[in-house]
């Protein structure tokens, strides 16, 4: 299982009222932290880049399992910047990255400059993070970053549609609602349906095929209070248990938890 290491390192001042840019620049400089809670009101996303031979795979599975996969923008092979980073370099401004070839996790580098080549082409995704605020402020609480960790993910037994050569299992990330809550947590998720939506399960972790809560494939455990029930979305790192299963020779993600900050606004993507 991959490790997916990070470094807490304390953040000068309150993260959350960072700008993009602000964010973007602390994470060039080498700081390296999970991202919920920062820039408060700016949509976050995940990454997964690919060579152009594998483009096309990785639009068509997102087309096919856009629930786990919403698509909020793609950069033209080799480009390092766009409208959703602007001044930004994809390269460099993601707090902590991951490498894979042939499926296999070599690197978690800050950097990706010495992997990058002309014909990449980056898939910028859509994140639960963005729909985290407007949890909060509908008085749900978010436990991760209550007790100051990554969010919890995890393998499901549940299939994605494969396209071509891509093919895996949902991922999915996790958050304890208590039962007088969890129909708020449905409604305010689900108007933001292009940072995954609503959650895909509700209760019983076994039927997703997941044994053990307290052991997440990616991020960290959380500690549940009395009661609480275990809701899950599906999450962004889908695409990367993909490559992990089908192997291609090169892919890049954000390390799971540590994700681009984009200059898009959360309420971008609120459907009224």
């Amino acid at each position: 299982m991959p490790s997916f290491t990070m470094n807490t390192s304390a953040v000068q001042g309150d993260p959350a009222t960072l700008s993009p840019a602000e964010a973007r620049a602390l994470f060039r400089g080498g700081r390296v932290s999970p991202t919920a809670g920062w820039a408060n009101g700016f949509t976050q996303a995940n990454l997964i880049i690919v060579p152009l031979e594998q483009a096309f795979d990785v639009l068509l599975f997102a087309q096919r399992n856009p629930k786990a996969c919403p698509i909020l923008g793609v950069l033209d092979a080799g480009q390092t910047g766009g409208p959703l980073l602007a001044g930004g370099d994809i390269r460099t401004d993601v707090s902590r990255y991951t490498v894979y070839e042939n499926g296999v996790l070599v690197a978690e580098p800050t950097d990706i400059s010495a992997w990058w080549q002309d014909d990449l082409v980056t898939f910028i995704v859509g994140c639960s993070f963005t729909f985290e605020s407007a949890l909060q402020a509908g008085g749900v609480p978010i436990a991760h970053i209550d007790q100051g960790v990554n969010v919890p993910m995890y393998r499901t037994s549940v299939r994605c549609a494969g396209a071509g050569a891509l093919s895996g299992p949902l991922v999915v990330s996790m958050r304890p609602v208590a039962p007088g809550q969890v129909a708020d947590a449905v409604r305010i998720t689900s108007r933001y349906p292009a940072v995954h939506g609503a959650p895909v399960h509700v209760g019983d972790p076994s039927l997703l095929g997941i044994t053990d809560l307290s052991a997440p494939d990616f991020g960290d455990a959380v500690t549940m209070r009395e009661g609480d029930i275990p809701v899950f979305w599906a999450c962004g790192v889908t695409p990367q248990a993909a490559v992990m299963e089908s192997r291609p020779r090169l892919a890049i993600g954000h390390a799971p938890g540590h994700m681009l900050i984009t200059d898009a606004r959360d309420s971008d993507y609120l459907v009224p």
